[in-house]
């Protein structure tokens, strides 16, 4: 079985990231460069990547995702994971749900042949949606009609993934 098909048969939801091993900015940059990579409708590009590195801004995200959430103070929902890739998308292009996902897919399979556990963890849209995720973006410079499509949250596994659940039977259909 070749590389690719390999990486996507192992990639796995990380839970628990190591806090004692950070990520190199290496590493982040050729994630978010397999990010840019992802098919989009026409070829537009709709997509948009935050590579959030910076603590303060990363434990604001948590405390706010948590907050939509109607979690329990405290709940870490990125897991502890280290590094947090917010991928947006255009509205005003017809394809953005779906180009904005494909970014998704890419950043977890890259981040999966790095060595790397990912996980994907939605509420953007709500958060980008609030004053608070609209403060951020005008204080990063990025204007437009963006929609939060999730947060792919990177680092190290704290333990191995468990093994994948077996396929459903009739997951595929082959019509001859």
């Amino acid at each position: 079985m070749n590389e690719t098909l390999k990486v996507m048969e192992s990639r796995r939801s990380c839970r628990r990231f190591d806090p004692e091993r950070p990520v190199s900015e290496e590493d982040i940059r050729a994630v978010c460069e397999a990010g840019t990579y992802a098919a989009s409708g026409m070829g537009r590009q709709s997509a948009r990547i935050i590579a959030v590195t910076n603590k303060e801004l990363r434990d604001a995200l948590s405390k706010e995702n948590a907050k939509i959430m109607g979690a329990d103070e405290g709940t870490e929902p990125f897991y502890g994971a280290p590094v947090i890739l917010i991928v947006l998308a255009d509205k005003d292009v017809p394809t953005y749900l779906y180009d904005g996902t494909l970014v998704m897919g890419n950043l977890m399979n890259a981040a999966e042949s790095l060595g790397l556990g990912s996980i994907w963890i939605h509420r953007a849209k709500e958060e980008f949606e609030s004053e608070f995720g609209k403060n951020i973006l005008a204080k990063l410079g990025i204007s437009g009609n963006y929609e939060g499509i999730g947060h792919c949250a990177i680092g190290y596994a704290a333990a191995p993934a468990k093994a994948a659940a077996p396929r459903k039977a009739d997951f595929v259909r082959y019509v001859k």
